[in-house]
């Protein structure tokens, strides 16, 4: 909506999910700017690129699952290809989605949208932060992915917190491992930092909300400083934020790291607690894999 009153060219496409997206805001606030295509998510990302092509800013909105999960091609090709600058906005991200269960719970999302050239890939960790990469995102003039979650998660940062597209930032001081997080796990990351600290274990905590382009300075800077990396995404520990890192480190400074998030598995219902606890993603497995990633430095 703020994005919308600075720009007039800013229109949104739901695919039948506009309560659930929150998309009804910019319904009601900008009635003649928002499209409703029903059930057709190729058909919201071709009518999409093609309002780009003449102008528009388009915020396509769905579950992730559905896209960029079902409509991955018409993004590829209609989208990226022709270099127009849709936002691809996928709500409901990862296990914390809770009792839909496995078929609503994206945790490929971020995989499927980094691998496509020119494509952003944005995961902010709080409410304020989702806001802020909103309203960079429809500036930036590009092919973008904007994932957010479902389930209530603490609000941590500040309209004073720095935020930049591209720039990781350092949340937290330490010299003997560091935890670099995406999305509402940065706060699992923060509060495992604060309990490894008790323990004499200082960790560096990294934001990382831009997985594409990552910011390769801070990440190499931080893992020659502590030696040891820990990547912390609710999402397949293959192809996404882990992945990203591990290229870096790979090609710039390799560094033992360990990879919290979904390992190979699809998800179940439950609560959203019980359910990133039950696949290895809460603040006692975070802190378990700081100490498995320190020894294997020494």
């Amino acid at each position: 909506v703020e994005a919308g009153k600075a720009d007039s060219r800013i229109v949104v496409l739901t695919a039948d999910l506009a309560e659930s997206t929150r998309a009804d805001l910019f319904q009601k606030t900008f009635p003649e700017r928002f499209i409703q295509v029903g059930v057709a998510e190729q058909n919201l990302a071709v009518v999409a690129a093609g309002m780009a092509v003449y102008g528009k800013i388009p915020f396509i909105v769905s579950y992730a699952t559905f896209s960029p999960g079902r409509n991955n091609e018409q993004i590829r090709t209609n989208i990226a290809l022709n270099n127009v600058p849709v936002k691809i906005v996928g709500c409901h991200a990862g296990v914390s989605v809770g009792p839909d269960g496995a078929t609503h719970q994206a945790l490929e999302d971020i995989a499927l949208m980094r691998v496509i050239p020119r494509m952003v890939v944005v995961s902010p960790c709080d409410a304020v932060e989702a806001e802020k990469a909103t309203i960079a995102l429809a500036s930036n003039g590009q092919p973008s992915y904007l994932r957010v979650a479902r389930e209530k998660s603490p609000v941590f940062t500040t309209d004073e917190t720095p935020f930049e597209i591209g720039r990781a930032e350092v949340f937290r001081q330490g010299k003997d491992a560091a935890i670099i997080a995406c999305g509402p796990l940065v706060y699992n990351a923060l509060k495992a930092g604060e309990e490894l600290s008790k323990e004499g274990i200082e960790c560096a905590v990294v934001n990382c909300h831009t997985i594409k382009p990552i910011d390769e300075d801070t990440i190499v800077k931080i893992a020659k400083l502590t030696g040891a990396v820990v990547s912390v995404e609710e999402h397949q520990v293959a192809g996404g934020l882990g992945s990203a890192v591990a290229e870096v480190l790979a090609r710039l400074h390799p560094t033992p790291q360990e990879f919290i998030g979904m390992q190979d598995r699809f998800g179940e219902s439950g609560s959203p607690a019980e359910l990133i606890e039950h696949f290895g993603m809460g603040v006692s497995n975070i802190k378990d894999a700081v100490r498995v990633a320190i020894s294997r430095k020494k």
